[in-house]
């Protein structure tokens, strides 16, 4: 299925059309993708039904495969570090 990439503004100012959609939507921000928002439209227990048989099969692949879940997040931090834009300290005020 085709996911729709938008800004976290544009995400926000149209939730409701995003809710009543039936297409995932990848929410990003500068860039960069920061979530995904999955209409479940009264499906919710099938839903998580599937979600956790796809989390039970990424942990048997993460296993055989011998990576180490602290190792995916710490990867994971830097990269997002990497991509985010330097913050300019805030100036003092008297």
């Amino acid at each position: 299925m085709e996911t729709t990439k938008v800004g976290i503004r544009e995400f926000r100012a149209d939730l409701a059309e995003f809710i009543a959609a039936s297409r995932p939507v990848a929410v990003t921000r500068h860039g960069q993708t920061v979530g995904i928002f999955i209409p479940t439209h009264g499906q919710v227990e099938g839903n998580i039904a599937a979600l956790k048989k796809a989390g039970k099969a990424l942990d048997r692949l993460m296993e055989t495969q011998k990576v180490d879940i602290e190792d995916v997040v710490a990867d994971f931090k830097i990269a997002r570090k990497k991509a985010s834009p330097a913050k300019k300290p805030k100036a003092k005020t008297a």
